[in-house]
């Protein structure tokens, strides 16, 4: 399963990688990921008028994205949008950070499950 990352790296610096969450066959169930040991789950509503400057995580943790859009601007100047079902790890806890905000006026609403 992919999932989209947001990581500071060694100067600071905020970046978009791609990361692969390999699964496993479970039978009938489907198949499913290794345990990822989480400590909060956080359900977030923002406003059609969400615009939020540069700022880190507050921890690692996903971001599941349930309805709506939100577009993301790394310190590297990469920009990209996000929409409902997409995931992302964000991890940039440390350096410049990121903006994120609105997409075309709609609100958003997403889960933030917080890594141990």
């Amino acid at each position: 399963m992919m999932v989209t990352r947001i990581y500071a790296d060694e100067d600071g610096e905020s970046h978009f990688a791609e990361l692969n969450i390999p699964l496993r066959k479970a039978g009938e169930i489907g198949a499913l990921s290794e345990l990822f040991p989480v400590k909060d789950i956080i359900f977030r509503e923002t406003g059609r008028d969400y615009d939020y400057t540069w700022h880190n995580a507050p921890c690692r943790q996903f971001v599941l994205m349930l309805e709506g859009s939100v577009e993301i601007e790394v310190s590297d100047g990469a920009r990209r949008i996000f929409h409902s079902g997409d995931i992302l790890l964000v991890e940039d806890t440390t350096g410049r950070g990121h903006i994120s905000k609105a997409v075309n006026g709609q609100p958003r609403k997403s889960v933030f499950v917080t890594l141990a």
